[in-house]
């Protein structure tokens, strides 16, 4: 499986790709939080915390992952590639994790610069150092959650077409629906309210940047994940028959 990670980060950095992706992400949120006047401009809120990039960082991954992660499978079904990769002397779960795992690693390489805005916001902060550094963790760490997520939806959908473009749309749409389709439908539907927000992802995010890391909301992103790791099993078995 190291050689798939391996392979993976390699594929990612020997292109413009993972580069891309890193200023991408971190150009975007430097624009929208310092630049940008609006709702997510942190110097308009008046507040010494994270809450604008926590609420912004969702919506530029719902794009950005599945750009990564489209490209997984489907270029190496578009390359007849994925016949050889599939006779490695590798379990298909050892396949699809060095797939995910690399896709993962990229995109959390590119959250990490994110920790000078901690700095930043807590030098402006009156007095200096005057941020809720719990809800700031517990923030990460649903972010965190959800990239895996929605690497392993984007991974997923990799296997369904060998055309990236296709499989990127795919992506995109899942993982709006996941988290931002079921709050949507919460409000449509008063009586189950509760109910099906509880299904979405913004539901768990929201309660672990409260700072409380609740097990319910870390069952609930894992077992997203390795829902989807699973379908990309199933997937790449059906081929392989």
């Amino acid at each position: 499986m190291k050689s798939i990670v391996l392979r993976e980060i390699k594929s990612f950095f020997g292109s413009p790709i993972g580069y891309l992706v890193i200023a991408i992400f971190l150009i975007s949120n430097g624009l929208f939080l310092w630049v940008f006047q609006g709702e997510y401009n942190i110097l308009n809120t008046g507040f010494a915390d994270l809450t604008p990039f926590f609420t912004l960082a969702p919506w530029i991954l719902t794009f950005l992952i599945p750009a990564v992660t489209m490209r997984s499978f489907s270029d190496e079904k578009k390359q007849g590639t994925i016949e050889l990769l599939l006779t490695k002397p590798l379990s298909i779960w050892q396949i699809v994790n060095g797939k995910f795992i690399g896709s993962l690693l990229l995109i959390i390489m590119s959250i990490i610069p994110t920790f000078i805005y901690i700095k930043v916001i807590s030098s402006l902060g009156l007095p200096e150092g005057n941020i809720d550094m719990g809800s700031t963790i517990g923030s990460y760490f649903g972010l965190l959650f959800l990239i895996a997520a929605y690497t392993a939806i984007g991974v997923f959908t990799s296997t369904l077409s060998e055309n990236q473009i296709v499989a990127f749309i795919i992506a995109v749409f899942l993982c709006f629906l996941f988290y931002f389709g079921f709050e949507g439908l919460s409000s449509i539907v008063p009586s189950t309210m509760s109910f099906i927000s509880s299904l979405g992802m913004q539901n768990h995010f929201k309660s672990m940047s409260r700072g409380v890391i609740d097990t319910r909301d870390v069952i609930y992103f894992l077992s997203i994940t390795i829902l989807f790791l699973s379908f990309t099993v199933y997937q790449l078995k059906s081929f392989k028959s």
